[in-house]
């Protein structure tokens, strides 16, 4: 044992890489071909020493930056109490404590109540269930370009074949799909096809919820347009239809706002949240009206892990962080910062199609300026090129062309100034 201890922290990253290969499906795709040994705010460093900025953030789970010591400190005092009890079988303070601080801030109008879970595929499958049980339906309507997760029902409302859904089928029943109006469709499209949805495949009598994004993540970042939003509202009030944000991505400042629904001015049903709620911790939520939420009867929601006393703690830390740091204006801020650096970008490069992007969700998306068709191929050489010079970046879209970025909304302005200049000249080469 104590040989093959020695040999692994001598390893490489290619030895690792061939060893994961040898050890794990292909199904479980890796961008990087190193390893991550320790990280800091907005930095992290492989096992080989490299340096690396992070404007991924673990997929926006990191709002708060690795390794936040607020958040270590929390773990760490939890850790000196209880791991695990399963809080349906003993319950904790905490669980509560935390339950009453999101209600008093999700932007959802009335009485509330909310229940922790582990994922955000979880959390998504949990809102359709609550959904369906208090209406007594079973249809759901989500968009094109969305994502959910990848279990199987979250699956099948995500609205992107490649990789998410090929080969994984069938999908379950009464599950629909109409444009998004974002970018791509306008909202008299979305109108059309909603009513041809309507007609010709699910009465809305029957149909339990319907389900979005404010912000499409894997989508490429598409904003919703206000007046969608409002339109989403008053068709669900006609039908009877639960109306679910997900604001798993979106969630906890992301934006420019703690939730993105703030933007619009509009009340959802239920909200679910999950990623940078806990700071890297496994912790989701729905959130919801009370008439809603209540349907389920006793023991028809939970889970084993569901609101873990760790994740509960990291998010009382996560919370405590975003309103002492001021972390909502950070985020427009930073967001700005970027906007105004890629739309200078844009203006001498023709491969920049647009800028777009709430708060700081910001994206890039690049197409063939010769035909206009989106360019996954030069969206792929400039992470490529950002990543050999020590900045990650993430790519979205439903033709893989758009660049987002998911820097730390605690970043330093010297760490970010360098990501900034990466990027200018991983665009430029």
């Amino acid at each position: 044992m104590n040989a093959v201890m020695k040999i692994d922290a001598k390893a490489s990253n290619a030895e690792w890489h061939s060893r994961r290969l040898a050890a794990t499906p292909r199904g479980v795709a890796v961008m990087g071909d190193f390893f991550i040994d320790h990280a800091r705010n907005a930095e992290f460093w492989d096992i080989e020493g490299r340096r690396f900025i992070d404007f991924a953030g673990g997929i926006a789970v990191l709002n708060t930056g690795h390794c936040h010591p607020k958040i270590q400190a929390a773990i760490a005092a939890q850790l000196q109490r209880f791991t695990h009890s399963c809080y349906q079988v003993v319950p904790y303070t905490e669980y509560v404590s935390l339950a009453e601080r999101i209600i008093a801030i999700a932007p959802i109008a009335g009485p509330k109540k909310i229940a922790f879970f582990s994922t955000g595929a979880e959390a998504i499958e949990n809102a359709i269930k609550i959904a369906r049980c208090a209406t007594g339906r079973a249809g759901v309507v989500s968009f094109g370009g969305a994502f959910h997760g990848r279990s199987l029902l979250a699956v099948s409302l995500t609205g992107k074949v490649q990789p998410y859904k090929a080969g994984f089928g069938p999908f379950p029943a009464e599950i629909y799909h109409v444009p998004f109006p974002g970018e791509g469709a306008s909202l008299e499209q979305t109108r059309h096809a909603m009513e041809q949805l309507f007609k010709c495949d699910i009465e809305p009598s029957r149909v339990a919820a319907i389900v979005f994004e404010p912000v499409q993540g894997e989508g490429g970042f598409n904003v919703i347009q206000k007046e969608a939003v409002t339109w989403l509202r008053a068709l669900c009030d006609q039908h009877g239809i639960v109306l679910i944000a997900d604001e798993v991505q979106t969630g906890f400042a992301r934006t420019g706002k703690m939730f993105a629904l703030e933007h619009y001015g509009v009340s959802p049903d239920l909200m679910t949240l999950a990623k940078s709620m806990a700071g890297g911790t496994t912790l989701s939520a729905v959130v919801g009206k009370t008439s809603i939420m209540d349907a389920p009867a006793p023991g028809g929601l939970g889970g084993t892990y569901a609101g873990n006393p760790l994740a509960i703690a990291a998010a009382h830390a996560v919370l405590d962080i975003m309103q002492e740091e001021n972390l909502v204006d950070r985020a427009n801020v930073l967001g700005a910062r970027l906007l105004a650096r890629l739309k200078k970008l844009k203006a001498t490069n023709p491969t920049i199609s647009d800028v777009r992007g709430l708060g700081a969700m910001i994206a890039c998306e690049f197409v063939n300026p010769q035909t206009g068709a989106p360019d996954a191929d030069r969206t792929r050489q400039i992470q490529q090129a950002a990543l050999k010079k020590g900045l990650l970046l993430l790519s979205c879209g439903v033709y893989a062309n758009v660049l987002r970025f998911l820097f730390p909304l605690t970043i330093e302005d010297a760490v970010f100034d360098e990501a900034l200049g990466i990027i200018d000249d991983a665009i430029a080469a």
